[in-house]
């Protein structure tokens, strides 16, 4: 008998610490990794970043054919950035489980044309036209923080860490196929020189697997035009321990 490893999203959260640890980094709290199904972009499937108890997400097993948004972001800081302005806060997505009736007109207005224009995806408030409703902008700043203290919108703020911190920010969508991981969206990654290595062999084999798979070849091969160069197959891409993605604030 056979006995297989079951991968479950808590041993991924683990893996997140264990890296950022070596590297004397903080995984930055709240940030979640969801599934993806169509039309949704925060499917009941997360992968937790770092474990509190302020935020906690059932146990799921990962299955074949599955997509998520891989979404970390590590700081040189403490990991826990805050927000200094709420209204640098510009971008928010409408929450299609909740329901109340606003008292004010201008809040009705506005979450009406939400939802008729941005009733799933999240939207820029610059979107959002409050002159054709009839509304000033102060106005139209007062609907929105209506809707969003009765849980009708959840917004996306914007977070500081401490002047002179680093911020690593790196998101990209995965499919979960039968021969590995396929990473289909991604960033190119600003080249930097790490200050410290790791000589952890599982860390060093985590950072080898990279996310694209090598397509296997199948069935007959179209013929091509004279000149035409073969098409190469997609080897795995390792993930870089020399290079990564930085921003200060």
């Amino acid at each position: 008998m056979f006995s297989f490893y079951v991968i479950v999203n808590k041993d991924v959260t683990e893996a997140i610490q264990k890296v950022a640890a070596a590297y004397d980094c903080k995984i930055v709290e709240g940030v979640l990794s969801h599934q993806l199904k169509q039309f949704v972009i925060d499917g009941n499937k997360v992968v937790l970043s770092v474990p509190s108890p302020e935020t906690r997400v059932e146990d799921a097993e990962f299955e074949e054919n599955e997509v998520y948004a891989v979404d970390i972001v590590t700081s040189t800081g403490d990991g826990k950035p805050r927000l200094l302005d709420e209204k640098q806060t510009t971008i928010y997505k409408r929450a299609v489980d909740k329901s109340y009736h606003l008292k004010m007109k201008a809040s009705r207005f506005i979450f009406s044309e939400i939802s008729q224009k941005f009733p799933i995806m999240p939207f820029s408030a610059r979107f959002i036209s409050f002159r054709i409703l009839g509304f000033g902008r102060e106005a139209g700043s007062t609907g929105l923080v209506e809707c969003v203290n009765h849980d009708l919108l959840q917004p996306y703020p914007v977070l500081h860490e401490k002047p002179g911190d680093y911020v690593a920010h790196i998101k990209f969508t995965v499919l979960l196929m039968p021969n590995g991981s396929d990473r289909i969206t991604s960033h190119s990654l600003q080249e930097l020189q790490p200050t410290k290595t790791t000589d952890d062999p599982e860390i060093k084999a985590w950072l080898a697997l990279g996310t694209k798979t090598k397509k296997k070849g199948g069935g007959k091969k179209k013929k091509g035009k004279k000149g035409d160069k073969p098409e190469e197959s997609a080897e795995a891409e390792p993930m870089d321990a020399t290079t990564n993605g930085a921003s200060q604030e």
